[in-house]
C-alpha cells in the first residue's frame, strides 16, 4: 500500500540545512499555494522532528529506529518500518488525524508517541490566488475547521479576495503568499481542485464531489454548502427594479453558446419592466477567431471595479442570470435568487439553486468527468466533439425559451413571498 515516502539519505549533522522531500523553501509559494517549510517544526525526544505540513513528516537523527504512522480515528497503521535515520512522510496531503510511534528498535516501549492536536497550535490553511468563484464556494470550511479544531488559524489567498473577507472573520488571520505571518505551523493544509485522479491531495475526485464542497472533505469538516459572509447592506443606488447578469467567462465551453439565447432573455426582461446591467469585469473577452461581446440591450456596467461595488449592485438586484462563473458564486452569497446556465459541468458541480439550467439532450458534463482532464491551456477546449459540428452543443442546445422559462418561475416564487 503506497501511503509513506521514506528517505534514509540525511545525515544528522545536516537535519537544519536538508530539504523535505517537498524540495521548499520555508513559506514559498508553489504557483498558487504555500509550500511546507524545509524541516519539520516539532521537536520531539533524541532529536525527533515532526511536523503536519503538507501531510504527516517525520525527520529521524541516524541511529537504530522503527517507525510508525497511525490514522488514529480508525486505529489502522498507515506505515511501519525500521529505520536508519531520514525522512518519512505520508502521501496523503489533506486532513487525516495522524499519529506517530517511534522506538529505538528493539525496545517493548515507545520513545516517541504523538497523535494530531490542533487545539491552540498554528496552523495554516493555504488556497489558490487569482480565482473568485472558487474562493467564495471553499473559504466557509476553513471558518468550520477553526470551530471544530480551536487552533489559531492563518489562511493565504490573493489580495482581493482577502479585502472581501477579512472584516467577516476576525478570528482568521489573512494573508497573500508573499506575506505570511506564521513562520513555523504546526499544520498546513492546501485546498484546490486536483486533476488526474489524484487521491493523495484529496479524498475523494473534486468532480463527484462538487467544486466547493471537495474543501470540506480536503479539510475534514462538514461538506455541506454554506455561503460565506459579507460585507451586504449598501445604500440602494437605482431606484427601478433591474436583474444584474454576467455573460464572460475563463474558456468558450463555459459561454452560453447558444446565439440568440441573451438576446431573448434581455428582451423578455426589459419587457417585463427590468432594467438589466450586465457586470462582467470586460465587455468583450476571447481569444483568436473567437470574442464575445456584451449581449445587445445589456447596460455596460463592466470594469475593473472592486468587489465591494459589484456587491452593492447585486444585492438590490431582483436576481442574477449568469454562467458557472466567479459572479455567479457572488450573486448566491449576495443571497439573492441566480438563475445558473452552465452544460459542461454536472449540477453537483456548484451551489444549489433551483434555477440551474441544464440541457440533457445533447452532450453535457464534460467538466465532471472523472474519465476527462480539463485543458486549462485551450481556450476552446471541448473534449469529446471539438472540431465537430457538435462542439458546445452542451450550451447552443439550451434555448432562450429554456431560460425563460426558468425566470418566469422564479418571478412567481418573488411574487408569493412579497
Amino acid at each position: 500500500m503506497n501511503i509513506v515516502a521514506i528517505h534514509n539519505d540525511s545525515p544528522i549533522d545536516e537535519v537544519s540545512e536538508t530539504p523535505s522531500p517537498a524540495n521548499s523553501s520555508s513559506n514559498q509559494s508553489s504557483g498558487y499555494s504555500i509550500m511546507p517549510p524545509d524541516m519539520p517544526t516539532q521537536k520531539g525526544p533524541a532529536g525527533i522532528l515532526y511536523d503536519f505540513n503538507d501531510g504527516a513528516r517525520l525527520f529521524l537523527p541516524p541511529g537504530e529506529w522503527h517507525a510508525q504512522i497511525v490514522d488514529a480515528d480508525s486505529g489502522n497503521i498507515l506505515f511501519s518500518c525500521d529505520s536508519d535515520g531520514g525522512w518519512i512522510t505520508s502521501t496523503k496531503k489533506y486532513f487525516v488525524n495522524f499519529g506517530f510511534r517511534i522506538w529505538k528498535r528493539g525496545q517493548k516501549d515507545p520513545l516517541f508517541e504523538h497523535t494530531l492536536d490542533l487545539k491552540n497550535r498554528n496552523v495554516m490553511i493555504s488556497f489558490p490566488v487569482g480565482t473568485l468563484g472558487d474562493l467564495i464556494g471553499w473559504f466557509p470550511y476553513a471558518e468550520r475547521f477553526l470551530h471544530l479544531h480551536g487552533c489559531k488559524l492563518e489562511c493565504t489567498m490573493g489580495q482581493l479576495i482577502i479585502d472581501l473577507f477579512r472584516e467577516q472573520y476576525p478570528d482568521i488571520t489573512f494573508s497573500t503568499p508573499e506575506t505570511v505571518k506564521t513562520q513555523k505551523p504546526y499544520a498546513t493544509y492546501r485546498v484546490g481542485l486536483f486533476f488526474g485522479g489524484d487521491l493523495d491531495h484529496q479524498p475523494m475526485d473534486f468532480r463527484q464531489v462538487g467544486l466547493h464542497r471537495t474543501a470540506g472533505y480536503l479539510l475534514g469538516v462538514d461538506p455541506t454548502e454554506e455561503r460565506p459572509r459579507l460585507k451586504l447592506g449598501s445604500t440602494r443606488q437605482i431606484e427601478e427594479p433591474y436583474v444584474c447578469i454576467a455573460t464572460q467567462s475563463s474558456c468558450q465551453a463555459k459561454y452560453w453558446n447558444n446565439g440568440y439565447g441573451w438576446d431573448q432573455v434581455i428582451d423578455h426582461l426589459k419587457k417585463a419592466g427590468y432594467r438589466v446591467l450586465c457586470i462582467d469585469r470586460e465587455a468583450t473577452y476571447g481569444q483568436g477567431f473567437v470574442w464575445n461581446h456584451i449581449p445587445y440591450g445589456a447596460e455596460d456596467f463592466t470594469g475593473a471595479l472592486p468587489l465591494q461595488e459589484r456587491i452593492a449592485l447585486l444585492e438590490h438586484a431582483d436576481f442574477f442570470i449568469g454562467l458557472g462563473s466567479g459572479l455567479s458564486w457572488l450573486a448566491w452569497a449576495c443571497h439573492i435568487p441566480v438563475v445558473l446556465i452552465s452544460g459542461f459541468s454536472l449540477p453537483n458541480c456548484e451551489f444549489y439553486t433551483p434555477y440551474r439550467v441544464i440541457n440533457t439532450h445533447g452532450c453535457f458534463g464534460c467538466w465532471d468527468d472523472v474519465n476527462i482532464n480539463f485543458d486549462h491551456k485551450d481556450f476552446f477546449w471541448c473534449p469529446r466533439h471539438k472540431g465537430t459540428d457538435r462542439q458546445y452543443e452542451c450550451t447552443r442546445l439550451i434555448t432562450g425559451q429554456q431560460v425563460i422559462n426558468h425566470i418566469e418561475r422564479l418571478r412567481q416564487s418573488l411574487k408569493k413571498t412579497a
